[in-house]
């Protein structure tokens, strides 16, 4: 293995990219891959790439089949991310929820009485206002951020940040007359319906929740659905 790629390919990670480190176990020949930018010695097809993107897309590094024989591809994610914004008690159970499903979280709420150690145990508490907070935590494409708190002083900034990042999911909590409101509010503010429409509001998926932790449950499989919604795709009949 080169060194230099592999440095090339952590690093891309840890700024926030996806990258794929292939290498033929044959010849040694490798290839590092970050979106439609390739840089190395080994040649892959149409198929072999499609694969690649696969593995990425799945993060599961993995050994493929190709004509000059099987090459493994290593997946260089960046760790998936979960930002919940008001530490309220729906908080309480996503936040145990999205950690075992992988993610790390962070609960924003600048009410130090809500953020509290003791009230969500081991996980990475911010007490700074939410537009600040994500400024310095800046979400990538592997970042989920949720609202909360239905106060429009601390939902709109982090809304507002989060729609200028990359986040690939962004969710609020409200019945969808207040998500109709919050939406007029962040038009007035500048943003597009484009962009207003990578909101999921209400959020989580509409399974009848009532309780935090059915919320959670409902809030939990509408990131996950988001996450692999390529996957999905896939799988609808053609």
């Amino acid at each position: 293995m080169k060194l230099p790629l592999l440095q090339e390919a952590i690093a891309t990670a840890d700024a926030g990219r996806p990258a794929a480190l292939a290498t033929n176990l044959g010849s040694g020949l490798q290839i590092l891959i970050e979106g439609s930018e390739k840089k190395g010695t080994l040649a892959l097809d149409d198929a072999a790439l499609a694969a690649v993107a696969a593995a990425v897309r799945d993060d599961r590094s993995t050994t493929i089949d190709t004509a000059e024989g099987k090459v493994f591809v290593e997946v260089f994610n960046p760790p998936l991310r979960c930002m919940i914004v008001g530490a309220v008690h729906i908080a309480q159970p996503l936040a145990q929820m999205a950690a075992l499903g992988g993610y790390a979280v962070t609960i924003i709420d600048p009410r130090q009485a809500f953020a509290s150690e003791a009230r969500f145990p081991g996980v990475t508490l911010s007490t700074e206002w939410p537009d600040e907070a994500l400024e310095a935590l800046r979400p990538d494409r592997r970042t989920a951020i949720v609202t909360l708190t239905h106060d429009p002083k601390i939902d709109d900034p982090a809304l507002s940040a989060a729609l200028e990042s990359d986040a690939f999911y962004i969710g609020a909590l409200g019945s969808r007359k207040t998500h109709a409101a919050r939406c007029g509010r962040l038009s007035e503010a500048g943003f597009a319906q484009n962009a207003l429409a990578r909101i999921h509001g209400p959020v989580g998926l509409n399974i009848g929740a009532l309780s935090p932790a059915e919320i959670a449950v409902s809030i939990l499989a509408q990131i996950t659905a988001t996450l692999h919604a390529d996957r999905l795709k896939e799988r609808e009949p053609g």
